[in-house]
């Protein structure tokens, strides 16, 4: 066997199996989504890089069964102990080494003992916390929390009042254009939500007439978003997070008992579902 040149890139079996995991597995054959892909890529570098600082040996000269399970059993204490990581944090990654691992196990049968100990490593089985939920005298407080004076305080306000009532995801939130909403008979909002599916969430009366009123002062295009910023531009699930921070704080003082609540958009679909529930819909149908 030849050997190769000195100072020339050697390339390991590890490298071409990350790519085609990208490009063929999650690309072609599940359809991964954009957040998917993103989660699994952000696990992956973690993982290298810890196993460069442990070993000593750069991501580029990592081979397949470098990555076995001691080393991934320390990478996982090193994000709950070092990186302070939740359990439920700690365990996607794992989520994703093992999605990337049994993909190794087809490509790289001759390191199949070393695979299957890394598959064999289990999610740490932990107590999930209890989501919370608005109350109704919380909800409108916090409704009444943007300033409907400003054109800022006008888009807040239809955003949340759409959050509460549908339970939407924030992601679906901000990636709603003008033609997902059907203000006529029937109304509905579609969204294009996780796992690709699409859906249609009726629309109450009070969320059918806040959103032709903001529509209305809009005047967007079909293929506008419906909450923009000042550029036109799809909010970021970042400022979302953030304009509900600014909001609650607003509402907290005129309603003390949110001052117990960290409120997140996921509390808002939470919300949205207990109130479905206390009107006496079905949970297979708010599932």
């Amino acid at each position: 066997m030849a050997r190769a040149a000195p100072g020339a890139t050697v390339m390991t079996a590890l490298a071409p199996t990350i790519e085609a995991f990208f490009t063929q597995r999650l690309a072609v054959q599940r359809d991964a989504s954009p957040h998917t892909v993103a989660a699994y890529r952000d696990t992956l570098r973690l993982l290298f890089v810890f196993a460069h600082n442990r070993t000593g040996t750069p991501p580029s000269r990592l081979d397949v069964g470098d990555i076995d399970a001691t080393l991934v059993a320390a990478f996982l204490t090193h994000l709950e102990t070092e990186r302070h990581n939740s359990v439920s944090t700690r365990n996607a990654r794992l989520t994703a080494i093992h999605s990337l691992f049994r993909y190794a196990a087809l490509q790289h049968p001759e390191h199949a003992e070393s695979i299957q100990r890394v598959l064999a490593i289990p999610a740490k089985r932990h107590q999930q916390k209890l989501v919370c939920f608005l109350t109704r005298e919380e909800i409108d407080a916090l409704l009444s929390a943007p300033d409907n004076r400003t054109w800022f305080g006008r888009r807040d306000h239809t955003l949340l009042t759409l959050a509460v009532q549908t339970g939407l995801r924030v992601s679906e939130l901000t990636r709603l254009v003008r033609h997902d909403i059907h203000l006529g008979a029937g109304p509905y909002v579609r969204c294009h939500g996780k796992g690709r599916k699409d859906r249609a969430t009726p629309l109450s009366a009070h969320t059918v007439t806040t959103l032709t009123t903001w529509l209305h002062e809009y005047n967007c295009g079909p293929t506008d978003p419906v909450f923009p910023t000042p550029r036109g531009r799809p909010l970021s699930t970042d400022a979302v997070a953030w304009l509900l921070t600014k909001h609650a704080a607003t509402a907290a003082r005129h309603c003390p008992s949110l001052n117990d609540k960290h409120l997140t958009p996921h509390i808002l679909r939470h919300t949205a579902a207990m109130q479905l529930l206390h009107s006496g819909a079905d949970i297979s149908v708010i599932a």
